[in-house]
């Protein structure tokens, strides 16, 4: 029995983290200054004005390739592709075409929740520069259009992927790690949300039979989705348009190669115009710029390409134990990794410190007990510590406390002398003051009681306070117990120990 298999390829570009343009010596700031403020001859098309090669692009571009598993060849091209629309000054716009900066590439991506495959192989068709157009201001009240140059000629790197995606979240979860990868090489914040990073999908739907082979030669016609500036916008994109193309063959119909925009308020896709091709385009060598020789580059920043996500995500999960969506967490976000390390670091100093035996150093004892630790730090830092950090509008980088002082808080929660309620007060005033944690817990009576006499008579005077609830115990509602020990962290203001607490509730009450 056949059914309809989804084929889906990417195009994504990415604008470069270059100081200024690609073409032009005006500041790459596109919509982060006044419109038409960075601007100059050669970035708004006038006649006469020459381009002149970015080296910096160049470098940021074989970077990216490497880092993507791209062949860099030994020379690279730049083309004229030539359309006509308000934001392309020129009439035609500075690509590459035959001989592209980066080459057959691949990435490779666990997909631990998906029914389908656990891990994606994606290959990487090519890289190519080109300059981005200018920006279309529409102005509802007035009916008219600006055209906006700051973003003229700003670098981008336009990555196309084979069409080796089967299903919308693959896309979503090769665009994530796309970005980790990008942001930890230093080429592009790659930001989807300010259009650092854009994505057009295109998607067709292929007959295959129960082994997932075709049942006849060739594609069906594809569609395009334009300009998709979420994560979640691409996955819903492809759903829809996966959906739609579905009903389509249902009814016996066949889609016409096109390119579709995306409405995220409606939720549906919406025809643009008839799909081009690259005989459309009517590319030709740029005669203004030379050959780029790429040798030199390609070995340099082979020899200086950093840790990409993949591997140290392996190495958090491996030498501290935080979990994979924790690890998952702090590489994706900047500096977190850096701080993680450090963090671990100092609690292994703390633990040896802490050892009168002295049999075990700081690294063995972390190592002995690294699922606990890794459990802990990850829960802290990933869910509480970064929710602070959202509510204040702070990096992790501009937080006051130091990575010792994160190690010692850790070492308090982990031996119980702050309980889970105040420690995350104590995690605030942290983040708020920069003090270390044991004056901050002296300071503001935060440390766990674990005194079983002050415990006991609390629960002492509860019971007697209490009785219609003492009642309901004895009925069997052990519910009820619950309401008992918050009382006592009431009466402690939060202090007692909870479990000491429960233990002694259930002792009175003979439970």
């Amino acid at each position: 029995m056949s059914r309809l298999l989804p084929i889906i390829g990417l195009e994504i570009h990415v604008r470069l983290k270059t100081r200024t343009k690609l073409f032009c010596g005006c500041a790459n700031v596109a919509e982060d200054a006044p419109p038409n403020s960075a601007i100059c001859a050669v970035c708004t098309g006038q006649p006469g004005a020459l381009p002149a090669l970015n080296q910096d692009a160049i470098r940021l571009g074989v970077r990216a390739g490497l880092a993507l598993g791209c062949r860099i060849p030994d020379e690279a091209h730049f083309d004229r592709k030539n359309y006509f629309y308000p934001d392309l000054p020129k009439g035609y716009q500075i690509s590459q075409y035959d001989f592209p900066i980066c080459l057959e590439g691949k990435m490779e991506l666990d997909l631990p929740k998906n029914p389908l495959r656990e891990r994606m192989r994606i290959g990487i068709t090519r890289a190519h520069l080109e300059e981005d157009a200018a920006k279309n201001v529409h102005d509802a009240k007035t009916g008219s259009t600006y055209v906006d140059f700051n973003r003229a000629s700003t670098p981008l790197l336009e990555i196309v992927t084979e069409p080796d995606f089967r299903q919308p979240l693959e896309a979503k979860v090769f665009l994530q790690e796309l970005q980790a990868v990008l942001r930890a090489v230093g080429a592009s914040d790659a930001d989807m949300e300010k259009g650092y990073m854009r994505c057009d999908a295109n998607v067709s739907l292929l007959e295959v039979d129960e082994q997932n082979l075709p049942t006849k030669a060739g594609y069906n016609p594809k569609i395009e989705i334009k300009n998709l500036n979420s994560f979640r916008a691409v996955e819903r994109a492809l759903a829809f348009e996966i959906e739609r193309q579905s009903s389509l063959y249902s009814k016996g119909e066949v889609p016409v190669g096109a390119t579709r925009g995306w409405d995220e308020n409606r939720g549906e896709t919406f025809e643009q115009r008839i799909k081009e091709t690259s005989a459309d385009y009517r590319y030709f060598p740029e005669p203004d710029l030379p050959p780029v020789d790429l040798r030199a580059v390609r070995e340099e920043e082979a020899a200086h390409l950093p840790i990409l996500p993949a591997t140290r995500r392996a190495m958090l999960m491996e030498d501290y134990g935080f979990s994979a969506e924790d690890a998952r967490f702090l590489v994706a976000n900047e500096g977190w990794a850096d701080v993680a390390e450090r963090v671990m670091s100092e609690l292994a100093a703390w633990l040896e410190a802490s050892d009168t035996k002295n049999v075990q150093s700081g690294s063995e004892l972390l190592a002995a007990h690294k699922a606990a630790f890794g459990k802990l730090a990850g829960g802290w830092m990933t869910s509480k510590l970064a929710g602070l950090l959202a509510d204040k509008g702070l990096r992790v980088e501009d937080m006051k406390c130091s990575a010792e002082d994160l190690a010692e808080f850790l070492k308090l929660v982990h031996e119980g002398v702050v309980n889970s309620a105040n420690a995350q007060k104590l995690l605030a005033l942290m983040v708020e003051t920069g003090a270390d944690p044991s004056h901050l817990l002296e300071e503001h009576n935060l440390g766990q009681s674990n005194d079983p006499k002050e415990i006991q008579e609390i629960v002492t005077r509860l019971i007697a306070q209490n009785p219609e609830q003492v009642k309901q115990v004895q009925e069997g509602k052990l519910g009820v117990i619950k309401w008992f020990v918050g009382c006592v962290m009431k009466a402690t203001e939060g202090r007692a120990n909870p479990t000491m607490a429960e233990e002694e509730v259930k002792k009175q009450l003979g439970v």
